[in-house]
């Protein structure tokens, strides 16, 4: 596939998490923007997230129960 290069002006800390970000994936810069925006091109980022949702809102009562169990039992401690 043939390559062009864009330019794009972005806030000192959006360019820091980009660079973190796409170092942590193994890929260059371009390669992550070009995976964020075929990711959104696609939905895929937004059908993810509709799937969170949804299962937050089917199994909250699990996680309320559970952060409930722990308050009970005083929370985990450190060593």
């Amino acid at each position: 596939m043939a390559k062009t290069q864009l330019g794009a002006r972005v806030d000192l800390e959006v360019a820091e998490l980009a660079k973190k970000r796409a170092s942590d994936l193994g890929l260059s810069v371009g390669e992550y923007l070009a995976r964020l925006v075929e990711d959104d091109a696609s939905g895929l980022r937004a059908r993810a997230v509709d799937a969170a949702t949804r299962f937050l809102a089917e199994h909250q009562a699990v996680f309320d129960e559970a952060e409930e169990g722990q308050r009970a039992r005083g929370g985990a401690h450190a060593a």
